[in-house]
């Protein structure tokens, strides 16, 4: 009976010893040279330095005015956010076991993600490379450089593998702005409809007036200008972003040759800003809502949802989504109507693509 107590009191130390190893935060236990994954300080970062094995890398900078990628574009405030918080909090749980050591190791060699940290004096901070998932999927292999041993490193609370979250891909990482101009420092809009002309406007700042020209013949049959909805129309232009860009996917340039044209956009500001965008449909497809429900602010041939833009000079091709342009896509005729009036197209002009918004209506 002794004997049988003091084996079960053994078992029950070995199992509690196996369960603290396998699944509990011990970083500690481990060497920064091993296993220092985490960044706790990631104001001290200046460079990240991101290359997989198929020879595509990105370069993420601090710099005076922010983070900029590749040395020319500013970088995505949500994918920087999410690796700097990666960084802080992804902890080892414990080394490979020797049966995945060569399968992982072998793995990381040909589809590893070579992560170099910088420190703001160019400094280098610290080197690791980021494999697949580990074996049950709870955790993502990691080795850092000079390392004897892979380790399965967490997110506390994320259960799954992080691998995606370092990506190499330009178009994650690039800034998706296609406006963003203070209504403060605007200067002049110009929208121009390419399908509905007498729907085009242009919008001047000068001091606390702001004014708005529209098709002579549109004028003459509504009421004067509306400053307010003119003044309130100017904040639709801070922040305005596309869902993501495509270039470089087949076929785009034939696509946009060959899209009709919805809008041109151009906004200037007061401190010599100038931004272009030129908004083409794009044709319905198995996604499209509309597909089995109209939208009567849209033609009929296309997506309801979504359209294609060009813009900073023609360089990039990017996809945007009609909600967050819902604002911008207002009509000349609704800076004409009283505030009591609902924002709606008179019979004899585009009748069937109005757009309103609350902030267009006097508040009661």
């Amino acid at each position: 009976m002794g004997k049988t107590l003091v084996y079960l009191v053994i078992l029950a130390v070995l199992g509690f010893g196996i369960y603290y190893f396998l699944f509990s935060n011990h970083t500690g236990t481990y060497s920064e040279a091993e296993a220092g994954f985490q960044v706790r300080d990631t104001a001290a970062i200046g460079k990240i330095f991101i290359v997989s094995n198929d020879g595509e890398s990105v370069t993420v900078e601090r710099t005076d005015s922010g983070w900029v990628v590749d040395k020319k574009y500013k970088a995505l405030q949500s994918t920087l956010g999410l690796i700097m918080t990666t960084l802080t909090q992804q902890a080892p749980l414990y080394p490979v076991t020797k049966n995945a050591y060569e399968t992982v190791v072998k793995t990381m060699s040909t589809d590893g993600i070579k992560v170099e940290l910088y420190r703001r004096n160019g400094e280098k901070m610290k080197v690791f490379y980021v494999g697949g998932a580990s074996v049950n999927n709870t955790g993502t292999n990691m080795l850092m450089e000079g390392a004897h041993m892979p380790y399965v490193v967490q997110v506390p609370g994320f259960t799954g593998y992080i691998t995606a979250r370092y990506t190499t891909r330009l178009t994650d990482w690039r800034d998706r702005t296609v406006f963003n101009i203070p209504p403060t420092e605007i200067k002049t809009i110009s929208v121009q409809y390419a399908d509905k002309p007498i729907n085009s406007f242009d919008i001047t700042v000068n001091g606390d007036s702001v004014d708005v020209k529209a098709d002579e013949s549109l004028m003459k049959g509504l009421d004067g200008r509306n400053s307010r909805r003119a003044k309130v129309y100017l904040h639709y232009f801070y922040n305005v972003n596309c869902e993501g860009y495509l270039n470089g996917l087949s076929d785009m340039d034939t696509t946009i040759k060959t899209a009709p044209k919805q809008s041109t956009i151009d906004v200037t500001g007061i401190h010599g800003q100038h931004q272009h965008a030129d908004i083409y449909w794009m044709a319905l497809n198995k996604r499209s809502k509309n597909m089995s429900t109209t939208n009567p602010d849209v033609p009929d041939d296309y997506d309801s949802d979504r359209l294609y833009a060009v813009i900073n000079g023609g360089k990039d091709t990017v996809m945007i989504q009609q909600f967050a342009f819902r604002n911008i896509f207002h009509k000349a005729y609704e800076f004409f109507q009283k505030d009591n009036v609902r924002p709606a197209a008179p019979a004899a002009h585009d009748s069937s693509r109005s757009k309103t918004n609350v902030l267009m209506h006097k508040k009661s």
